[in-house]
């Protein structure tokens, strides 16, 4: 009778973890469940959540990161926010109808540097690798000002794109030609800074799978420590950190699930992440940009799957 009752309670138990439940999260700048529907679909939609209610209960604004300064265009000190280093007054240069649809974006021109900054709260702990997933518009030199809401379908390119001569061309390359300017790339860089509900940890960077890549993370066989390699890098914005962001398509990056005590490819020590974590995310474009590229406070979402907070 005994091993009977004890092997039921082992059953119930079983059955309790299993009905804990994990469900997937996207999470952006501001409250998620009121991201703009021009760039969510409601598959989206239905894992974007009012975050700062009930059952969730993250703050809207906790501690004194980030800061606020010239560069934010939304959010203020201690709350989700958006920077970015020219002004945010563009119209949403992938809306082919009324531009009017989406939100108002900031300009890197071709031929200049810029840089944008996201930081996004976790509306859940997650249980899985955290996707960042990049959004932007991307055309060739002018296109907006010579083409206006026909940009996108006739000057459509790509970050890294060999421009040629004429009106938005892109330049034909041979064989042994590298058909990207690499010193042209976006950098990425990522890092995670404890919110209210976890321990006052260090902020550490996040690393990124390589995709496609073998997934089979190196690390150090004295002190554990990760270390970049052909299937993980570290995001610290170096050389190695840069991507191809297509015209109003997404770009997703895949990071991996952070371990307390992990040691990362920079020497960060990495800690288990909760709910009301905050993930900053900053994409440098640098000077040898051959492209105008247009962001906005919705242009990351950080997605994955997480612990139900029921």
């Amino acid at each position: 009778m005994k091993k009977c009752i004890l092997g039921c309670l082992l059953a119930l138990l079983m059955v309790s973890t299993a009905m804990a439940g994990e469900d997937p999260y996207i999470s952006i700048v501001g409250p998620d469940y009121l991201g703009n529907s021009f760039y969510y679909s409601p598959k989206h939609i239905q894992f974007m959540y009012n975050e700062n209610a009930d059952p969730f209960f993250i703050p809207t604004t906790f501690g004194s990161i980030p800061a606020s300064n010239q560069y934010t265009r939304v959010g203020a000190t201690g709350q989700e926010m958006f920077r970015s280093q020219t002004l945010n007054s563009q119209v949403e240069v992938c809306d082919t109808t009324t531009p009017a649809r989406g939100l108002k974006t900031a300009k890197t021109p071709a031929g200049n540097a810029g840089f944008y900054e996201w930081y996004v709260r976790l509306p859940k702990k997650p249980s899985g690798e955290i996707n960042l997933v990049l959004q932007c518009a991307v055309v060739k030199p002018n296109a907006l000002a010579v083409y206006r809401e026909d940009a996108i379908e006739l000057c459509a390119a790509e970050t890294g794109e060999r421009v040629g001569y004429g009106s938005c061309v892109r330049q034909e390359i041979d064989p042994g030609v590298n058909p990207l300017v690499i010193a042209a790339l976006p950098k990425i860089t990522a890092t995670v800074y404890p919110g209210p509900y976890n321990v006052n940890f260090a902020p550490f960077k996040l690393t990124a799978f390589r995709n496609p890549g073998n997934y089979n993370v190196a690390f150090d066989a004295i002190t554990g420590a990760m270390s970049n390699s052909a299937a993980s890098q570290v995001l610290d914005g170096s050389a190695n950190t840069r991507i191809v962001l297509k015209a109003c398509m997404d770009k997703t990056i895949v990071t991996k699930l952070p371990v307390t005590g992990q040691l990362n490819a920079a020497g960060d020590t990495e800690n288990d992440l909760e709910a009301g974590d905050l993930i900053y995310v900053r994409m440098d474009i640098p000077r040898q940009n051959t492209v105008d590229v247009y962001c906005h406070a919705q242009s990351l979402r950080v997605a994955g799957v997480g612990e139900s907070p029921y």
